[in-house]
């Protein structure tokens, strides 16, 4: 039988360690893996092989650091963000039977998630104006001036100086769009993407199994003990290769029409199975991580109603 339960909170703590922490972890694979890369470049050029060697060794150093520190403002924030929206716009919602998360109501988890990357694209689009309207300020006012010195010095009249005030414009629309359309189409184009995604979900479930989540009660919250890895990979690659097959018919259509069947089915199937590997692959190594951290660092913990 499935119950619907609502995710009304996130405990910060809790959400913000697991997520930096698999992130970090996650950067530090990527580290040697590009380790390897400049190793074999290193192969083909050993005359730059020392300053392959340094860099891949900096990156394996300060890559997984830096994600670490970034990524706990990053999920401090958006786990704030979802609790002082919840009470307003309604939790995520997942319809769960036992361990097994059979469904995932279209809006609840379309809206609350598209409204959280739309705040953050506000966010983003106010630091980029702050920086940007100073900038084209002051380059605005520079331009009459080098123009005046241009001028002195090889007498052009003042009709056909620059003034600057174009560069000045351009940069208050721009910093307009950044704080206001820039949100708008998150918010749009999230909302799209997330709807889809519980759509597919929901549609694809019945067929190979849902995410599991083995939970465990922590006082009046739910923490995430564990989560099969392969249940987890597979759920979501199958989702992920939905999208990968509606990418590759837009390809495939966009490459018949100018004459290139074969390879427009080529993109098709690779797309498919691009989307496919590489979605299991990145949710088993978070699930995996996740596992290996969880009796550690202590789970994520949900409010769940």
């Amino acid at each position: 039988m499935v119950d619907v339960k609502e995710i009304k909170s996130i405990d910060l703590v809790s959400f913000t360690m697991m997520s930096s922490s698999v992130n970090a972890i996650l950067a530090l694979i990527g580290a040697i893996i590009l380790l390897i890369f400049f190793g074999a470049f290193a192969a083909f050029i050993p005359a730059a092989g020392l300053v392959f060697a340094s860099l891949g060794i900096s990156m394996i150093i300060l890559y997984p650091i830096l994600t670490f520190l970034v990524e706990i403002t990053i999920s401090f924030v958006t786990a704030l963000i979802y609790n002082m929206l919840v009470p307003r716009l309604g939790g995520v919602k997942l319809g769960i039977d036992g361990n097994e998360v059979r469904s995932v109501p279209v809006v609840p988890f379309a809206l609350i998630l598209s409204v959280v990357e739309a705040i953050w694209a506000f966010i983003f689009g106010l630091v980029l104006a702050a920086l940007l309207v100073p900038l084209t300020t002051l380059t605005s006012t520079l331009i009459p001036l080098i123009a005046n010195v241009a001028a002195n010095a090889t007498n052009m009249t003042p009709a056909t100086l620059p003034t600057g005030s174009a560069v000045g414009t351009g940069g208050v629309v721009l910093a307009l769009i950044l704080i206001i359309a820039l949100p708008i189409l998150v918010f749009i184009f999230g909302f799209i993407g997330h709807a889809l995604a519980a759509i597919f979900y929901n549609f694809i479930i019945p067929r190979v199994g849902g995410v599991k989540l083995l939970f465990t009660p922590a006082g009046a919250l739910h923490e995430i003990s564990s989560i099969p890895v392969v249940a987890a990979s597979l759920a979501i690659a199958s989702v992920a290769l939905i999208f990968g097959l509606i990418r590759g018919i837009l390809q495939l259509i966009t490459m018949a029409a100018s004459g290139d069947a074969v390879g427009g089915i080529v993109a098709l199937i690779a797309s498919i199975i691009v989307y496919f590997i590489g979605a299991f692959i990145m949710v088993a190594l978070i699930t995996i991580i996740y596992n290996f951290l969880a009796p550690r660092i202590g789970g994520v913990q949900l409010g769940l109603e």
